[in-house]
């Protein structure tokens, strides 16, 4: 007779093995599980369920296991948000778009309505939304703008005080002239120096205003918006829109594959923004990079951030001269190979070298480190010394 703790691994193993073999004859079981013999084990009623929504994705012996009926398909998501943890349910709606071709119960509104919104989900709408009936494309702006305005809330007040912060840091005037001194914060700074014979303070560091501009820093975010970069695409949108709600700081936003959109006009909606982009296609950074700079005015004062594997499907010669000249005019140029959740990203291994010889940091990103990242960059500290995942 085993104990609780054994059949609750006996339990657990038979989950996760399946069927067949691992299935046995309860002797004197009550239906719950309680009972094995050989090497068995039965599972009760709550457990079968379980058990069969999880053979229907990933039993290797069944083809399509969910089939193509769309109530069928609607059980089994209701049947998962039922039985498993939210970050599981991701995880498996993932696993059955690829696994068993269900792109297609994206194209229906009750199927998409049942769906647990995340940023995958989202960049699988994006790609489908060419294909969209009509009245599945509403339901999936009403999809994106959740997940969107989940992600702003995380995002935003981070992105808002580190790219504020630095920027005042940036701007704070340290050799000023006489009518430029901002007396209230030099008498606290100089506190120390305080003479009581004299009733007085010796200024010794004086602070003045910062120096009023239009826009401090212009950002330009270039993003690859091939199949392999969605994720990036996703995050790259929303920060780009809320980088746009800041008056300190000018930002544009630029899409391509083998074609070059800028979707700067659309940034005050960033649903919009999102499905302004196309996913899929070929890629041709080249000719990307000379349309950013031809939106270049100080170089000085430019960040421009690519966001991209580095797979150039144009003139990679072309490309290459045009980052060297970038960075010769005094660009701060930054390659991010992934702006995503997900570890070391596939990239091009030549061109991220050669990038990285002309001092251009190059590495992946994750969307909880952007805001350092760009604080950082405002600040020109030297990012390679950094890590941002």
């Amino acid at each position: 007779m085993t104990n609780a703790a054994d059949q609750e691994r006996l339990r657990r193993w038979r989950l996760i093995l399946g069927g067949g073999a691992a299935d046995g004859i309860c002797a004197g079981g009550n239906g719950n599980g309680t009972g094995t013999e050989g090497d068995g084990f039965r599972l009760g009623a709550a457990d079968q369920a379980i058990d069969q929504a999880l053979s229907a994705l990933y039993d290797s012996d069944r083809q399509g296991g969910l089939g193509s009926s769309s109530p069928k398909v609607a059980r089994w998501l209701g049947d998962i948000r039922t039985y498993f943890p939210t970050s599981v349910v991701k995880v498996m709606q993932q696993d059955a778009l690829e696994r068993l071709n269900l792109r297609q119960m994206l194209l229906e509104p009750e199927l998409l309505e049942a769906i647990e919104p995340d940023v995958h989900l989202v960049s699988n709408l994006l790609s489908l939304s060419g294909v969209m009936p009509a009245k599945t494309k509403e339901t999936a702006r009403i999809v994106v703008r959740r997940v969107v305005e989940d992600l702003i809330r995380k995002l935003e007040n981070p992105t808002r005080q580190a790219i504020l912060g630095s920027l005042n840091r940036a701007t704070r005037n340290r050799r000023p002239r006489h009518h430029e001194i901002d007396w209230h914060r030099t008498i606290r700074a100089n506190l120390k120096h305080y003479q009581p014979n004299y009733r007085t303070i010796i200024p010794e560091t004086r602070i003045g205003f910062g120096r009023k501009r239009s826009a401090l820093r212009n950002i330009i975010l270039c993003v690859d918006q091939s199949g392999s970069m969605a994720t990036s695409v996703v995050y790259a949108g929303i920060f780009s829109a809320v980088l746009a709600s800041l008056p300190a700081v000018q930002t544009q936003l630029v899409v391509f594959d083998t074609a070059v959109v800028d979707l700067t006009d659309l940034l005050q909606d960033p649903v919009e923004v999102l499905f302004g982009t196309q996913l899929g296609g070929g890629t041709d950074i080249n000719q990307a990079l000379a349309y950013c700079q031809s939106l270049i005015r100080q170089p000085q004062d430019t960040i421009l951030v690519l966001i991209s594997d580095l797979y150039e499907g144009g003139n990679q010669t072309e490309m290459r001269k045009r980052v060297s000249t970038l960075v010769t005019s005094g660009v701060q140029f930054i390659t991010l190979l992934a702006l995503s959740d997900e570890g070391s990203p596939c990239y091009d291994h030549d061109n991220t070298q050669f990038i990285a010889s002309l001092g251009v940091p190059a590495f992946a990103c994750t969307p909880d480190r952007f805001p350092d990242l760009m604080a950082a960059a405002i600040n020109r500290q030297d990012l390679t010394q950094q890590t941002f995942t």
